[in-house]
Formats: structure tokens, C-alpha cells, sequence
């Protein structure tokens, strides 16, 4: 069967649905930890209450705004997660092309976004899923 066209494929078709989460008081070491754990490359922060944004903290995040910051090095210990984390997300729908998923990632200069129904959130989509699949 021949493989589907990356190009033509929606956000549902490509996204992980298992997505991980982490609240903003942990610190960044027990983000990492929970990253190497889960194998993910991404947790999504929680909101601290229903008016509030989801946030999102990465591999990318951790690495360069923590571990290699330049001359302000961060303790992972000590760092929580909220100090770090991109908030408020950008978001696809589960429905939205990847072509236009693509497009969104980049101009807003992000690696991964949360695919969200309107009610939760359901999976995630990263620039890795897509180039796996290409």
C-alpha cells in the first residue's frame, strides 16, 4: 500500500495522543526526569485554573534557556518549570492540514504544538513527526 502524502495528511493523522504533563511549580530537573521517563520531548504545563493558558516546556527550553544560557547559567534544581516554559501555546486543530501546521509552527518559531478539539487537549505535534513521515 503506498504511503500517504505528508502534504495531504491532517494534524490527527500525525499527532501523538499521549501528551504528558507537568505542573509550573516543579522544577525543571523533575521535568527533565519526567521527559527521560516518558520518552517525550515535550510536557505540557497545566493550568493553574480554568481561565488560565496551558504552557509548554521542551528538550529545546531546558537547553537553552537552563543548561546553556550563556554566562547566567541555571541550576535544574531550582528552576521551576514556569520560569522556563512558552505560554500561552500555539495550538492546531485536529483537522487543520499538516502543510498549514507546518507553516504555523514556523512563523511562530515553534517545534511542537498541542492539537486541541475545543474542549481538551488530545495529542501533540511535533516537527519530528513530520519529518518522520515524509
Amino acid at each position: 500500500m503506498p504511503k500517504q502524502n505528508v502534504r495531504t495528511m491532517k494534524a490527527q493523522d500525525l499527532m501523538h495522543r499521549g501528551i504528558e504533563t507537568i505542573d509550573g511549580s516543579a522544577t525543571v530537573a523533575e521535568a527533565l526526569k519526567k521527559m527521560r521517563e516518558k520518552k517525550v520531548s515535550s510536557l505540557i504545563v497545566n493550568r493553574r485554573n480554568g481561565a488560565d493558558a496551558w504552557g509548554i516546556i521542551t528538550k529545546k527550553d531546558i537547553v537553552t534557556k537552563v543548561i546553556d544560557p550563556g554566562p547566567t547559567r541555571r541550576n535544574l534544581s531550582e528552576t521551576k518549570v514556569h520560569e522556563i516554559m512558552c505560554k500561552p501555546l500555539v495550538a492546531v486543530s485536529p483537522g487543520l492540514a499538516i502543510k498549514y501546521c507546518i507553516r504555523l509552527m514556523s512563523r511562530a518559531g515553534v517545534t511542537h504544538a498541542p492539537v486541541f478539539d475545543g474542549k481538551e487537549i488530545i495529542g501533540i505535534l511535533s516537527f519530528t513527526d513530520v519529518f518522520n513521515n515524509a
